[in-house]
Parts: C-alpha cells; structure tokens; sequence
C-alpha cells in the first residue's frame, strides 16, 4: 500500500472525499462502485468494483475458445484492465490498462470493427502493439462494465463477419452471465 499523504476527514454522514488527483489517476468516476475491505490492523480499504472480475475464469476460457474459432488474438477486459487473454504472451497483457481510445468504444456501448481501411482503427490496450478489429462492450442491467476485443495478429488485418458475430455473441453472453 502506498501513501498519498492526503488527510481528510468523515462528515457528519459518515462521507468522505476522494480527492480529485485520486479519482483521475484510479480512473474512478462518479458512479463507480467501490468494494469496501477492513483488516486486523485497523485499514479501510477501497478497490474499485469489477462485476467482470467475478467471471474472471470463464472469461479465461470463452478467450482462448475466441482465439481458436476466431483465429487470432482475444482480450476480454473489464472497464480498466486486461481480465483474460488468449494468442498471445498472458504474462504482458494481463492486467495491463485499457486505452482511453478502448474506453471511449465501451462508453459508446456499440460495437467498433476495422474492416477496411475507411473505419477508425484503435489501439485497445496501453503499451501492446495490436489493434482491435473487432470489439463488442459488455452491457449488464444498463451499465456498461467492459468490453470483448479481438486483435490483428496471426496475418488478420480486418475483421470478418464471423469474427464480428463471435465478438458480440460472446459479449451477449458475458451480459447475460452478469445479470444472473
């Protein structure tokens, strides 16, 4: 845990303020859920809540069925980070941050595909070489809580229609697990 050096303190509702500086650097917006933990020692802790992290072991499996089927590399991530990857190195990309150009797509809440080179092309996640060819956000009960990428690699250079279809298909079904 690192210190900040920032105090503040409770008011009489109990609130308390995360400073701005804060908020922008977690990437924590105003209507985020926040996961509330304690510890022996007296620590409260806040972690930014990912309703795509509770399937984060579905997710590594239905990712590497996409890489499979779809013949090149899949991310499924939720609003901040790699969750699951499959086709290429997990030790780089997991975990890693996703674009504001991603988070951009996701807010939108509708499917981005680079299928000529007339469509807008993103660099889906911080510090990785690929581009999405095709990408679906997963929307559960009204909020958008992350996305399903699939990445050039492996010669794709645009998306097809199957891979198009399995990019949503599979966030569909990522919605649906959400809402159960």
């Amino acid at each position: 845990m690192k210190a900040t050096g920032i105090v503040r303190r409770i008011d009489d509702l109990g609130r308390v303020v995360i400073p701005k500086e804060i908020r922008r650097t977690m990437r924590i917006r105003e209507g985020d859920p926040l996961e509330i933990f304690t510890n022996a020692e007296g620590e409260v802790i806040f972690k930014k809540y990912s309703p795509v992290g509770d399937i984060t072991d579905l997710a590594n499996q239905y990712a590497e069925v996409l890489a499979k089927v779809g013949g090149c590399p899949a991310a499924i991530c939720d609003r901040d980070h790699v969750i699951a990857v499959s086709g290429m190195q997990k030790k780089e990309v997991l975990e890693r941050r996703v674009s504001s150009s991603l988070e951009d797509v996701i807010e939108t809440r509708r499917p981005l595909v680079y299928a000529s080179l007339e469509d807008k092309r993103i660099n889906p996640i911080e510090g990785i070489d690929k581009y999405a060819i095709a990408c679906a956000p997963i929307v559960a009960q009204g909020d958008v809580n992350g996305a399903v990428v699939m990445l050039s690699g492996n010669g794709t250079e645009y998306a097809t229609p199957e891979q198009t279809a399995l990019v949503r298909a599979a966030a569909m079904y990522f919605s649906k697990q959400m809402e159960e």
